[in-house]
């Protein structure tokens, strides 16, 4: 009877020896611990918003702070929607109007823009670049009253093309895609060109179905730079029936009165359509701010 031999290559490698664990536990620990501070202390304003808009003017106002009212005032809910001074209702459908077409044409303009200065072979490719960066460098307040004139010129004021066109588009943005694109797989590109597809076909088809994260992210920014505007639509919507949510706020505070409730409770209802719109793309957010690094 024979006998085989033990196969010494199938022979378990010797497991590593792991090393102690007391440094690791103490540094998740104050990892843990800084993470749930931040976290805290990044909830305060949320905490205030809430407490306030449930509170009356006297708690608010009050010396002695208590961490909840005493008597919650659901009614406060909805107030900005009874007064007969500010139409809030109109405020955010002007402000969910100029944040969806400003998102949308920002999206499709820059990466448009941004695909062409990436992939399109031309001569002075560089230079356009060169000068969508200058654009960067130069101040808002600087191209503000010429816009303003411009837009008055054309009879845009208190209209949504005053408050949507002159920001449909964004060197920083159009910087952001092109980026992108220069780390796009050109192999995607070149198979949909064997069959047939121009660069137009290449980026509706193949680029962007495959770019949605990075779009997610980009929307997402812009959305809120959009909701949060209030600059702009403060000049151009002077009639109060093509206020934003923002400018509708600053109504509440004038020189006489201050509605304190009043204020904080149309805060945080202006602020759920971001919640919503944060919590819809947070899937794709999060990978499309890893895929945002600068290339190429």
């Amino acid at each position: 009877m024979t006998t085989t031999a033990p196969d010494v290559n199938k022979q378990s490698a010797p497991k590593p020896v792991k090393a102690g664990r007391g440094g690791g536990v103490i540094g998740n620990t104050g990892l843990y611990l800084a993470t749930g501070i931040a976290a805290l202390l990044f909830l305060v304003p949320f905490y205030l918003l809430i407490r306030n808009s449930l509170s009356t003017d006297s708690e608010i106002t009050g010396e002695n702070w208590k961490f909840f009212p005493t008597d919650i005032q659901w009614g406060n809910i909805t107030e900005p929607f009874d007064d007969t001074t500010v139409d809030f209702a109109q405020s955010m459908w002007n402000s969910l109007v100029v944040g969806v077409l400003h998102t949308v044409g920002i999206l499709l303009i820059c990466s448009l823009a941004g695909y062409g200065l990436a992939r399109i072979p031309y001569r002075h490719a560089n230079k356009v670049f060169y000068a969508v960066l200058f654009t960067l460098m130069v101040p808002a307040a600087v191209t503000f009253v010429p816009s303003f004139v411009l837009v008055s010129s054309l009879g845009w004021v208190d209209s949504y093309r005053g408050l949507i066109i002159p920001g449909l588009f964004s060197g920083f943005t159009c910087f952001l895609f092109r980026q992108y694109f220069l780390g796009f797989p050109k192999e995607l590109e070149e198979a949909a060109r064997v069959d047939g597809l121009g660069y137009w076909g290449a980026y509706w088809r193949v680029v962007v179905p495959n770019s949605l994260n990075f779009f997610a992210a980009i929307a997402t920014i812009t959305f809120i730079n959009g909701w949060n505007a209030f600059l702009w639509p403060l000049v151009i919507g002077q009639d109060p029936s093509a206020w934003t949510v923002q400018v509708a706020l600053s109504s509440y505070m004038t020189n006489q009165t201050v509605n304190y409730h009043l204020i904080f409770m149309a805060t945080a209802i202006s602020i759920l359509p971001l919640l919503f719109v944060f919590l819809f793309l947070q899937r794709w957010l999060v990978q499309g701010i890893a895929q945002t690094g600068i290339k190429g």
